[in-house]
């Protein structure tokens, strides 16, 4: 039998608890490769059921013995349903940032790539001018 001191050992404590970390990191990291596994899995099981359902006759589902599934109009429907969700949801994103922007803020006219032109050239003399660089017309060049 081990010595009592050394049971009652500092050592010994930090022994067990670093026994039980690596236990559960293993057990956590056991789960997360069961989901890397069956996520896949059942991503392509679920597709090629739909396939199957979607493209298959309905006299040869029957003659399978398939005789309880949805109508077909689903299989057109939720496609289209989840495609313009995430159309209407960009769209909601977009006027929700417009919306919290004041509209006579300047964030909306300037920000920090806004440039000054170097000259204004009056556009009426001369038939040919050269072109400006590409900048931003400030408010007392317009006013």
């Amino acid at each position: 039998m081990g010595d009592p001191c050394c049971l009652n050992s500092p050592t010994r404590v930090l022994s067990l608890s670093n026994e039980r970390e690596s236990w559960q990191l293993l057990t956590s990291l056991v789960s997360e490769v069961y989901y890397g596994f069956v996520g896949p899995i059942s991503t392509v099981a679920v597709t090629v059921l739909f396939l199957i359902w979607t493209y298959i006759p309905e006299p040869w589902l029957h003659s399978v013995g398939i005789t309880y599934y949805p109508s077909r109009y689903w299989a057109f429907a939720v496609p289209i349903f989840a495609m313009v969700t995430v159309v209407l949801a960009i769209g909601f994103y977009v006027g929700l940032n417009f919306m919290v922007t004041h509209p006579t803020s300047f964030n909306t006219m300037f920000d920090e790539y806004s440039r000054e032109p170097t000259t204004f050239a009056d556009m009426t003399r001369g038939k040919e001018q050269r072109i400006e660089p590409l900048s931003d017309i400030g408010r007392k060049t317009i006013i």
